[in-house]
């Protein structure tokens, strides 16, 4: 495969197809998530087998237990696709949307209108999911695109794009809306993140190193986050209770994902109270406990934490804890240490909660709540392309008003300058 001759077909086949998506109606485009979500749930035995042949495949080349965690469809997880494309069919179309309309002195009304960005090329690992969450919002917002997924989840993707495929033609759209790279070939990438003759924005989803790559080879538009080095501070007037609940949930409900928790800081006020519950939560489920040298008189297992442990996404069972004097410091450490993802506060204190989500600068802040639930599908979006923590155009979960633009629209009865 000439692997520049086959990526420029995709991106001419995706501009075409683009072309006629951003026409489609919002009953043409739900029509067609819900018939993927038929297709998906006709063939789960079969994107089981196939994403069996991945996990095979990792496992042989030593895939990392967090990767790999990423890579499994489990029949649970294939229901929460199906889900996502039945709530974002259900999600209000905001293409055409114009707001902001006003009448100015001349009689020319001037708004606002949303409009799909175009073609957007997604690059993503391990996760098969992702297919399926971007094509949803990509075909709900009007945009074709191009996914690549990693090499290790490509027989999973395949039998995911062939849903999908199912899906369009079965509503009458262009398959071609909807282009899973075919090829292992990691030219591909390269290639893709520089077609901007075809593709208009690139959305990077994976590990730091790729992230990195692509923003700094990409000649189009990147979407993007880097880390997810997500704090949770429990303040001197948190409930015990909420805040041991919180802070495990935070780091144990899943590890290899971009919103669990990387640091705990602890008011010294509450430390003794809440640290040795906490230790014997962690304990059970085999959590590697780093920290300060107040945190380590408190909890035994623990081993003393360095300078590099308070900026590392472990994405494993793995955690830093560090003790705090006030919220201050609390938050002096986050706006140091934090990759700007997603950052809570336990605390019954209302002025407190306040000052933390105004000083916190983070493209999600929470109070009482674990970081685990910045998420698209947890937010409403019905589904998320990915997180950003730039602060231009999308910041945090990026829906659908994140996969649009907007366009100034006015509206005139004959009017002329003079």
């Amino acid at each position: 495969m000439d692997v520049t001759e086959y990526m420029l077909k995709l991106g001419q086949q995706a501009r075409q197809a683009g072309r006629a998506i951003s026409k489609a109606d919002s009953g043409k485009k739900n029509l067609a998530l819900l018939k993927i979500a038929d297709a998906i749930k006709n063939s789960i035995d079969t994107l089981i087998a196939e994403n069996q042949k991945d996990l095979i495949a990792g496992k042989e080349n030593g895939l990392e237990s967090a990767l790999l965690d990423r890579l499994e469809l489990t029949p649970a997880r294939i229901e929460s696709m199906i889900e996502g494309l039945n709530q974002v069919a259900a999600l209000a179309d905001p293409v055409g949307e114009i707001t902001d309309l006003s009448y100015r002195p001349s009689g020319i009304q001037v708004g606002q209108m949303r409009v799909p960005l175009g073609v957007i090329g997604i690059i993503y690992e391990s996760r098969p999911n992702v297919t399926v969450d971007a094509a949803a919002l990509c075909l709900k917002s009007g945009n074709a695109c191009i996914l690549r997924g990693g090499s290790e989840a490509i027989h999973s993707n395949q039998a995911i794009a062939k849903c999908i495929s199912t899906g369009l033609k079965a509503a009458n759209l262009p398959s071609e809306a909807v282009q899973v790279v075919e090829t292992t070939d990691r030219a591909a990438v390269g290639q893709l993140i520089t077609m901007d003759q075809y593709v208009d924005v690139i959305v990077p989803r994976g590990g730091k190193g790729l992230i990195e790559r692509i923003s700094q080879d990409a000649t189009i538009a990147v979407i993007k986050h880097l880390d997810g080095i997500c704090h949770v501070y429990i303040d001197g007037q948190a409930d015990v209770e909420k805040a041991v609940n919180i802070a495990f949930n935070a780091k144990t409900h899943r590890y290899g994902v971009c919103n669990a928790m990387e640091t705990l800081l602890v008011a010294e006020s509450i430390a003794a109270e809440v640290l040795p519950k906490l230790a014997k939560k962690y304990a059970n489920e085999g959590v590697e406990l780093r920290g300060c040298l107040k945190t380590c008189s408190l909890m035994p297992q623990c081993t003393r934490a360095t300078d590099e442990d308070w900026d590392t996404e472990y994405l494993a069972p793995v955690l830093s804890i560090k003790i705090v004097e006030n919220i201050d410091e609390a938050i002096e450490h986050i706006n140091q240490h934090s990759s700007a993802h997603t950052e809570s506060i336990v605390t019954e204190n209302y002025t407190l909660a306040r000052q933390f989500l105004r000083e916190v600068d983070s493209s999600s802040v929470m109070v009482n709540a674990s970081t685990r639930f910045a998420d698209g599908f947890e937010y409403g979006l019905g589904a998320e392309i990915g997180i950003s923590t730039d602060k231009l155009h999308a910041r945090g979960p990026v829906g659908l008003n994140g996969l649009t633009s907007l366009k100034y629209v006015v509206l005139g009865d004959g009017q002329i300058r003079v």
